[in-house]
């Protein structure tokens, strides 16, 4: 077979067509936590390290600049700081509290919605679809883009999802509760995020053939969903159909789902309305790729290696590297760590994994 662009071999690859070889070095467990790729800028001696660019990553995807979110954003300022903490504003309208050495996930503190009126406010002024600048691309350089680096195009990224968006601006907990004290709100959240959604798509599909629309939830944890089935089926899934059938429509021939921890609830509710891929499957939460590549033979997999290998000896990521060996013989299965790589993992390390997994997308395992 003559070489595949490199969107190209990633759709294929997930969908199990047939591919020149497997795509390398792409998701998000090739890439570090600022922290992490602070220590590498040390370690390597490179203020500009690039690590793809270093390690010759393949590309993969292409996003248009669209407004998807808040339109027009919120002033992202800083409120507080001292010597230790900061807190401040984004452009979600999200407080939150962050350590100034990056050392722990932030401590959110306040969120646009908390009542009805909020919701119906932050729908006016800030998630109109009609209002205009959504779309915002350059529909000229980006097909010279496309057509340059050989990208699939995509739609759909971090922080929009159908539980997820209404998480970020609502909160976990008041969401939780909101699916018993208030669903008729919650229903119509999510139907209008999914409505400001298809709109935006909508005007990409006019301009360029999509490839992937990727949904970002990150709502389970390490015992299963944040939901029922149940639930997922009741509030969420009118909005998974919604979005598949915008995919036939358009020939979209990839739909992911983004999950963080145990994700066994998710992925059967999810593929019964027309998402095909899943990732990262985290090891810690108790995903293993081989179970689910078993229950799911259709299911593109992306992801699933432990992350926490990296820290370890060049025997233990060998054990992984063989791991993903394995699976890439029962195809539709794009290698990757299960999430960014953290701050305790060395360059050397890391970058042995690297050129190890190489040899697997390569075809060359143990070369």
């Amino acid at each position: 077979m003559s070489a595949l662009s490199c969107g190209e071999r990633v759709v294929r690859c997930l969908i199990g067509e047939p591919v020149d070889r497997l795509p390398f070095g792409v998701g998000i467990g090739y890439w570090p936590w600022g922290e992490t790729h602070e220590r590498w800028k040390k370690e390597t001696g490179k203020a500009d390290l690039e690590v793809g660019r270093e390690l010759g990553f393949d590309g993969s995807f292409a996003g248009p600049a669209l407004k998807p979110g808040m339109w027009p954003e919120f002033t992202a300022e800083v409120l507080e700081e001292n010597a230790e903490f900061v807190v401040s504003r984004d452009w979600r309208g999200i407080t939150m509290r962050n350590r100034r050495d990056g050392h722990s996930m932030p401590e959110f503190l306040d969120y646009p919605v908390k009542a009805r009126a909020d919701w119906e406010r932050l729908k006016r002024e800030r998630l109109d679809p009609a209002r205009p600048g959504r779309v915002c691309e350059d529909w000229s350089a980006f097909r010279e883009r496309l057509r340059k680096s050989g990208e699939a195009v995509q739609v759909g990224a971090f922080p929009f999802g159908v539980f997820g968006t209404p998480r970020d601006i609502m909160g976990v907990e008041r969401l939780l509760f909101g699916f018993y004290e208030e669903p008729d709100l919650i229903r119509e959240m999510m139907a209008h995020l999914t409505t400001l959604w298809l709109s935006v798509w909508e005007g990409v599909a006019n301009e360029v053939q999509i490839d992937h629309i990727h949904i970002w939830e990150d709502m389970a944890g390490r015992h299963g969903s944040l939901i029922s089935p149940k639930m997922m089926e009741e509030f969420m899934m009118p909005c998974y159909d919604r979005i598949a059938l915008f995919a036939r429509a358009h020939g979209v021939r990839l739909v992911s789902v983004d999950s963080d921890g145990n994700c066994r609830h998710l992925v059967p509710v999810m593929m019964a309305h027309g998402v095909n891929v899943f990732l990262p499957f985290e090891v810690q939460a108790g995903c293993d790729i081989f179970d689910y590549r078993r229950q799911y033979p259709t299911l593109g997999i992306w992801g699933g290696l432990d992350k926490r290998v990296l820290a370890g000896s060049r025997a233990d990521i060998g054990r992984e590297v063989k791991r993903a060996a394995r699976m890439a013989e029962r195809g539709r299965y794009v290698p990757c760590f299960d999430h960014l790589i953290p701050p305790d993992v060395p360059w050397k390390n890391f970058r042995y994994a690297a050129g190890e997994l190489r040899k697997v997308c390569y075809g060359r395992p143990g070369a």
